[in-house]
């Protein structure tokens, strides 16, 4: 009786312990900024307004740099007044693998209607905190009273 005692207590210890170590992992990886929406399978999201993706499991930006993509726990100095909060993101659910900019080109063209807003408020309007022109705020219809 002694023996099926610890045998069912060393089985409950295991499952006990491997059933943590399953929650300790699906905690630690994969968790999305804060900045970005919630996802549970998905690895990247693309950020067309500056031509960039996000390894959600590794916390890195991918971007381009000199022809070169560059993978980094921040983005690099020329998108230093993008707000990641108000940015236009993608979740891509149809890839999953090491470098989701060998679809680039696919990316660019399929989310163009949002492609580069950032970039063209940047060099049309000296209010660079928010990343949107002036006259274009909610609430703004020009020729309206």
């Amino acid at each position: 009786m002694k023996t099926f005692k610890l045998f069912i207590l060393g089985t409950f210890l295991l499952v006990f312990s491997f059933s943590q170590a399953q929650v300790q992992v699906n905690v630690n990886l994969g968790t999305p900024p804060v900045w970005g929406p919630t996802v549970t399978t998905e690895e990247y999201y693309y950020l067309p307004d500056i031509d960039s993706y996000y390894d959600i499991h590794q916390s890195q930006f991918i971007y381009l740099n000199n022809g070169v993509w560059i993978r980094s726990r921040s983005l690099p100095r020329r998108y230093r007044s993008y707000d990641l909060n108000t940015g236009y993101v993608v979740v891509l659910n149809d890839y999953h693998g090491q470098n989701p900019y060998t679809h680039y080109k696919n990316h660019r063209v399929k989310y163009y209607k949002s492609n580069n807003n950032w970039e063209k408020s940047r060099r049309n309007d000296g209010d660079h905190n928010n990343g949107n022109h002036r006259n274009n705020k909610k609430g703004n219809k020009k020729g309206k009273h």
